[in-house]
C-alpha cells in the first residue's frame, strides 16, 4: 500500500488511532486525526495536536479531504461521516487492514477470535514461536497496536493477533496463514443487529485465506461448527472427542500421535486445556519441536485478571476474573473449582441473558452478590433460584462478600458484564478488586 504523500483520516484517539497515525508519519503520509470527545477529555490532547493535524468534540466534513479514512474498532460504522464517506467513495478500513498492507511478506500472520480465550491463547502462541527462538510479536486486541511495531520490515517472523469482532468488520485484503475461532458465545449483542451477525462477523477471520493456510474451528462449539462450508482453507478441528484432530484424554493432549502432558501445565481449567489445544494446532505448520512445545506449556506466565489468585486472608483466598467480561466466562470461572463459591457478579450491561447462568449458579455458587449498573436486571434474572445481595458500590460489595465467609471459602469476582460503570477498563476493575482485597483484615 502506498502511504508516502497520501492523506489519512483517522477516527478515534484511543490506542491504535495514534499507534496507526504515528506509523503513517513515519512512511511520509499525512494523518488527521478526528476524535468526538472534547479536547479536555483527552488526557495527552496537548501532545496529540502539537504531533499531528487534529480535530475534538465530533467528526466533521474535515474528515472527507482525506483518501482513505481509517476507522478505530470502538467506534461503530454507522456514524453519519462514515455514510458520507462512502457516497464519496473514500475507502474506509481498519487499523488492522492498514497494517496488514503495510507489513513485509516474510511475516506469517497467526491470528485468534472468539468470545473467550483470545488473550490467553494468543499469549501461548506467543510464548511458544519465542521459546523456539522466532522472532515473534503480539499485537491486536490484547493491548497493543498492530502498527506501533516496524511491521514494514523484514525482521519479524510471526505476528500473533487477537482480534475482536470489531477489528473484523472491515476486512478486506487481511489474510491469516493461520486463523482459529475458539468458541462464540452472545457477546456485543448491544453493537450488533443479531447474534448471528455477530457470528458471521467472527468469521471474517477467514477471509481471503486458500488451501495453502490453516483454519482452526473449536469442534465442540455448536455455533462455530455450522459456519464451516464458508472455509476454504485447511480446516482442523480441536476438542474432546478423539474424531478431531487434536483432542484431550485425561491430564493429556493428543496430536498426531503425540502426548503433550498438561498435568503441569501453567494454566488449567477445560477452557484452558481448549486454549492448550488450539495454540498447539496453530503452531503445528512451523515445525516446531514437540519438546519446545511441552516446555511451552509449562513455563508460561498466566495472564493477570483471568482467573488470576490474588490472596489467601484469614483462610479465605480471592481471585480476580475481571476479563470475565460474559455469561459464558462466567460458566468457566465456576467450573474452575471443586467446591461452590462465592461470586461477585455486575457492571455495565451488553444485552445478555443472565438467565443462562443460573443452573451452574445453583450448583457451584454460595451466594451470588451483585454491584454495579446491571443490580436490577440480575437481581430479576436470579431471584427465587440462587441466594444474591445488592449493593451498589464496588468495595463495599467486596467486604461483605468477605464478612460473611469463614475459613476455606473462595470468593471471585467474575462480572459477566464491562467495566465502563464505573472504571475505564477491566485492568482498572481488576487491580481496583486486588488493592480492597490486600487491605481486608476480619
Amino acid at each position: 500500500m502506498k502511504v508516502e504523500n497520501r492523506r489519512f483520516g483517522i477516527i478515534g484517539m484511543a490506542r491504535s488511532g495514534i499507534s496507526v497515525a504515528t506509523k503513517i508519519k513515519e512512511l511520509g503520509g499525512i494523518a488527521f486525526i478526528s476524535e468526538y470527545k472534547n479536547e479536555t477529555e483527552i488526557a495527552n490532547s496537548k501532545q496529540i495536536k502539537n504531533t499531528f493535524q487534529c480535530e475534538f468534540g465530533g467528526h466533521t466534513i474535515r474528515l472527507l479531504n482525506n483518501d482513505v479514512l481509517i476507522l478505530s474498532p470502538g467506534i461503530p460504522g454507522n456514524i453519519p461521516i462514515l455514510k458520507e464517506a462512502e457516497k464519496q467513495n473514500i475507502e474506509i478500513i481498519s487499523e488492522i487492514e492498514f497494517s496488514f498492507r503495510i507489513k513485509h511478506p516474510h511475516s506469517k500472520i497467526i491470528a485468534i477470535t472468539g468470545s473467550n480465550g483470545k488473550s490467553t491463547t494468543v499469549s501461548l502462541i506467543h510464548h511458544i514461536l519465542q521459546t523456539a527462538g522466532y522472532n515473534s510479536i503480539l499485537a491486536g486486541n490484547i493491548g497493543t497496536a498492530f502498527s506501533s511495531y516496524p511491521i514494514e520490515k523484514e525482521d519479524i517472523d510471526f505476528v500473533v493477533l487477537e482480534l475482536s469482532s470489531f477489528q473484523l468488520e472491515l476486512i478486506d485484503s487481511f489474510k491469516a496463514d493461520v486463523a482459529a475461532i475458539l468458541n462464540i458465545t452472545p457477546d456485543h449483542l448491544d453493537r450488533y443487529d443479531s447474534f448471528e451477525d455477530y457470528a458471521e462477523t467472527k468469521f471474517n477471520i477467514f477471509k481471503n485465506q486458500n488451501a495453502n493456510d490453516l483454519a482452526i474451528i473449536n469442534m465442540d462449539d455448536i455455533i462455530s461448527a455450522k459456519f464451516t462450508d464458508k472455509i476454504i482453507s485447511d480446516l482442523k478441528y480441536f476438542s474432546s472427542n478423539p474424531k478431531a484432530d487434536i483432542y484431550s484424554k485425561e491430564n493429556s493432549i493428543i496430536f498426531s500421535s503425540k502426548e503433550f502432558s498438561i498435568q503441569k501445565a501453567a494454566i488449567q481449567g477445560p477452557h484452558n486445556i481448549a486454549n492448550m489445544m488450539c495454540a498447539i494446532l496453530a503452531v503445528s505448520p512451523f515445525n516446531i519441536e514437540n519438546d519446545i512445545i511441552q516446555k511451552s506449556l509449562k513455563t508460561f506466565s498466566p495472564l493477570a485478571h483471568r482467573m488470576e489468585f490474588v490472596i489467601e486472608v484469614d483462610g479465605i483466598k480471592f481471585y480476580n476474573d475481571s476479563k470475565a467480561t460474559n455469561t459464558d466466562s462466567v460458566r468457566y470461572a465456576l467450573q474452575s473449582f471443586n467446591t461452590p463459591i462465592r461470586i461477585i457478579m455486575g457492571g455495565a450491561g451488553k444485552g445478555e441473558d443472565y438467565r443462562s447462568l443460573i443452573p451452574h449458579l445453583k450448583e457451584q455458587a454460595k451466594k451470588v452478590y451483585l454491584t454495579g449498573d446491571t443490580i436490577d436486571e440480575m437481581k430479576k434474572a436470579f431471584e427465587g433460584s440462587v441466594e444474591i445481595e445488592s449493593i451498589k458500590e464496588f468495595e463495599d460489595v467486596i467486604k461483605k462478600a468477605f464478612f460473611d465467609s469463614e475459613n476455606g471459602d473462595i470468593i471471585v469476582l467474575s462480572p459477566a458484564c464491562t467495566s465502563y460503570d464505573s472504571f475505564k477498563n477491566f485492568e482498572e476493575r481488576g487491580n481496583t478488586f486486588k488493592e480492597i482485597v490486600s487491605r481486608l483484615k476480619k
